[in-house]
């Protein structure tokens, strides 16, 4: 049995649906991510398993019990928020310590239950500090920790990272997954960003407009996505308008807008005529100088229009002779930018059989 399930889960506002008919399970001691753009509902759904908002109709379960209408500081559970939501005037053992003072525990207990939780989080030298003496990446860890102090059966975190600069927001994400793996809490994790998602989720629930898309491990719903959405909001894809034309026992063939026909494995569901788009990522996109030509698998000439200077890759743009842009990632191996092709050289793009697929509108 799930840990935590929602069966049906539905919430209005008003003519607004901000959840639509949602149904997910979530196993215990597994990290899983509600991912998705602004106004999808993931933060609706999050604050009606916190209890700071109810289900319109539908379960929420938990351990087998509906919690629907239980209320919040009934539930084993606890969030931590972006706002770090810490008391100014405590310290930070004073702030950790605090929901086991509202639950009555003795003044023993507490003191040993506040230093272990101090020490998962690597704040034991901070006891006495108070929150404006911390940086954000310190605060966020005060309110993991009183997050986790009374064990909850599920920890759920709401955008925690948001408010951090880049570089801490990967030391942070490092520390969450090191952090759930040692505690075995449960973690319900919303976010909007992509990256954050494929780096900390053990699986992930793709939302839009109230409703879930996709459930999977990171890898299948970035390589596999179930639809145009995903794919395009997943991150960087190229998406060609495209049609089914023929579909045999293993492949399917598409006629592509400008570029012409190209045949792609056989996709589950496929039919002949349906319309969709040719999705390839950028990193399986090659590019390469025209002399190759005879020897590449579906390669198409072009022009560089312009490239990105990212670090570890360079993102070049080719506008190919038939008027299609194809996004391609190069990585950049060796010391400083790798002087692969120039603005106006003419290339040659190609990918694999494999590296293509076909997604629905």
């Amino acid at each position: 049995m799930a840990l935590l399930e929602l069966r049906d889960v539905t919430r209005r506002f008003g003519d607004f649906t901000a959840v639509d008919c949602v149904n997910l399970s979530i196993e215990a001691g597994e990290l899983f991510t509600l991912l998705g753009p602004s106004g999808c509902g993931k933060t609706t759904l999050l604050r009606m398993i916190a209890g700071f908002d109810v289900p319109d109709s539908g379960q929420i379960l938990l351990d087998g019990q509906d919690i629907a209408n239980t209320p919040p500081e009934k539930r084993p559970i606890h969030t931590v928020f972006q706002s770090y939501a810490l008391f100014p005037h405590m310290t930070v053992a004073d702030n950790v310590a605090f929901p086991l003072k509202m639950s009555g525990k003795t003044p023993a207990e507490i003191k040993k239950r506040v230093e272990k939780a101090l020490e998962e989080v690597q704040l034991s030298r901070f006891t006495h500090r108070f929150p404006h003496e911390l940086s954000g990446g310190q605060k966020q860890r005060v309110a993991f920790a009183r997050g986790l102090i009374n064990r909850p059966r599920l920890l759920l975190m709401d955008e925690p990272l948001g408010a951090l600069d880049a570089k801490l927001r990967e030391d942070m994400q490092r520390e969450l997954i090191s952090l759930q793996k040692e505690v075995g809490i449960t973690f319900v994790f919303v976010t909007h960003s992509q990256d954050e998602a494929l780096a900390l989720s053990q699986r992930i629930a793709v939302m839009n407009q109230g409703q879930v898309e996709q459930i999977g491990e990171p890898s299948v719903i970035y390589s596999h996505p179930a639809n145009r959405f995903i794919a395009d909001f997943i991150g960087k894809i190229n998406l060609m308008a495209a049609r089914v034309t023929q579909v045999s026992d293993n492949d399917m063939t598409l006629e592509i807008d400008q570029l012409g026909t190209t045949t792609l494995p056989l996709k589950q569901g496929i039919k002949t005529g349906d319309q969709g788009v040719m999705a390839i990522r950028p990193e399986q996109v090659s590019v390469h100088a025209l002399a190759r030509h005879a020897e590449l698998p579906h390669a198409h000439t072009g022009k560089v229009l312009d490239f990105l200077y990212v670090g570890d890759v360079t993102t070049y743009i080719v506008e190919l002779d038939c008027g299609i842009r194809v996004e391609a990632l190069l990585a950049n191996s060796s010391p400083g930018r790798a002087r692969f092709f120039e603005v106006g050289d003419s290339v040659i793009v190609s990918w694999t059989r494999e590296a293509a697929q076909f997604l629905m509108n």
